[in-house]
């Protein structure tokens, strides 16, 4: 007997449909659900254990995002006919789902939680990842998973100055915009994407676009949810604050970071009198206390410095490294520093140092892309590396991470629509990230211009990047906007917003 079906159905502003369906395939997962935009159909599970994992403070997500190749009638290319890791396309699409998610979970669940996501049927008019996002949270709406959802997740796209909600693949080809926008019913988490050089006006204006096509999307989640009896939320063991131990440690500690944070300190200096002041709260506990509650202790800690920090930044609008909100870190770069490479550059920002390279070939080096929803090349490409002893950490490196084909893809195309037309080689950016304090990625796009005017390839104009951050007190409405962050503000800021752009405009 076939199990009952539950659809919803979303319709766009020109009348294409998104169906959302749950009830009929992998039923043992927490959640489930299958999207359906014309022929493209991605199936989306999520499972979280009952328990928390030990000894950690943080939520072990995993997002798993995989394009099968019979989704598009296609064998995997290669020797082995089997799909085996996940391709640089994959990948961007996991780090676009989990970016939206990540911070819409209780801060105190632990839980091993795993989404999967996988294209089942492809449909070269309908972008998957534009449903990603949806994909995800539906799974999860359907769930008893504790999530402070639903969101989604819509590309918008301009085609003749009309905005478009997730435009097929022949008209983002035409469109001057191509922007990712991840939101919740009330506020916006996350915004992805490039643009050939648009005014601010007209970026907050696709923000807004999209962010009501996701309200929709949302309110079909919920809908579903009701149609399908989602019961209550799971409980799980909530972390209860010690307010004795929380306040010997603020009381203890409190006024000391807060002085620290007006010290004008590097990251080194900052980290070492951090340290002095940690280990004094800890030699302030027994032995017997410490046995039993050391790891509690240390996230008081860590809580209070956070608190610390952020109170100074809003009270004195002065930054830890003793720059004012709107002040940038101090610039130096050079250009031909290795004599060998086709094209080369060092760019430093405070304590970011980038040196990137320029290589050009002939069509024979490009980058040849065979992925199920892509097929072709790429004739300029950026590839970013992270390695540990750009931050004084010594740790294995096997295989590039997540993080560095994510920040590559979006140096990549920060500089690639001002590479001019005229240019007739294969273009291989590689930047090497040799110090680390934040903003690396737009180090990266500042040293790959003058690394690509190096090594005399035009440009309509040179591409600048800067990371923005925002320091938020929801009870006293203070607020500051922060230009150029540390290591240390992305961490404990609200908010980490790159923007790179010519002087014409945001790429």
């Amino acid at each position: 007997m076939k199990p009952e079906l539950k659809i919803e159905k979303i319709t766009l502003q020109d009348g294409r449909e998104i169906t959302l369906e749950t009830g009929l395939l992998a039923k043992q997962s927490h959640g489930s659900c299958v999207v359906r935009m014309g022929d493209t159909m991605l199936l989306a599970t999520v499972v979280s254990s009952k328990e928390p994992k030990e000894g950690i403070d943080f939520l072990p997500l995993t997002v798993d995002y995989r394009e099968k190749f019979a989704a598009a009638g296609r064998f995997p290319g290669g020797f082995l006919k089997r799909e085996g890791r996940p391709s640089d396309q994959e990948i961007l699409g996991m780090r676009l789902v989990d970016r939206v998610l990540r911070p819409l979970f209780p801060k105190d669940y632990h839980s091993e939680t795993q989404i999967m996501i996988q294209l089942m049927s492809h449909d070269d008019e309908v972008c998957p990842d534009s449903l990603l996002g949806l994909a995800a949270s539906t799974a999860l709406s359907l769930s008893d998973i504790p999530f402070e959802g639903p969101i989604s997740e819509v590309r918008v796209g301009r085609i003749d100055n009309n905005l478009v909600i997730n435009p097929s693949k022949d008209n983002l080809s035409k469109s001057d915009i191509d922007l990712m926008v991840g939101a919740s019913k009330e506020s916006v988490v996350m915004v992805e994407g490039e643009m050939n050089e648009i005014s601010e006006a007209e970026m907050i204006e696709a923000i807004k676009f999209g962010h009501e096509a996701i309200k929709k999307q949302c309110e079909a989640q919920e809908n579903l949810a009701k149609k399908c009896k989602v019961g209550e939320t799971r409980e799980y063991d909530k972390k209860v604050e010690n307010e004795e131990i929380l306040k010997k440690i603020e009381s203890s500690c409190y006024d000391k970071i807060y002085k620290i944070a007006s010290n004008k300190t590097s990251k080194q200096e900052r980290t070492d009198l951090l340290k002095v002041i940690k280990d004094e709260v800890l030699e302030s506990f027994s032995e017997e206390e410490l046995e039993e509650k050391e790891k509690e202790i240390l996230s008081y800690f860590y809580k209070i410095e956070k608190k610390a920090i952020r109170d100074f930044i809003l009270n004195e609008q002065t930054r830890i490294d003793g720059r004012k909100t709107d002040e940038i870190r101090p610039i130096w770069c050079e250009v031909s520093y290795l004599p060998k490479t086709h094209g080369s550059a060092v760019f430093t920002r405070g304590e970011t140092q980038s040196l990137t390279t320029v290589t050009l070939g002939t069509s024979m080096d490009e980058n040849k892309l065979d992925t199920v929803t892509t097929q072709g090349a790429e004739r300029f490409y950026l590839h970013y590396n992270f390695p540990p002893f750009s931050t004084g950490e010594a740790r294995m490196k096997f295989s590039v991470s997540r993080r560095e084909i994510g920040h590559g893809n979006l140096a990549q195309r920060a500089l690639k629509t001002m590479i001019s037309e005229e240019n007739p080689y294969t273009v291989r950016v590689v930047s090497e990230i040799l110090e680390s304090n934040g903003s690396s990625s737009m180090a990266t796009v500042c040293a790959g211009t003058l690394a690509l005017m190096d090594a005399g390839v035009k440009l309509d104009r040179p591409v600048s990047g800067i990371a923005m951050g925002l320091i938020t007190d929801p009870e006293t409405n203070k607020y500051a906007i922060l230009s150029d962050i540390l290591g240390d503000e992305d961490h404990l800021g609200d908010m980490d917003f790159k923007v790179t752009g010519t002087e014409k405009g945001i790429t």
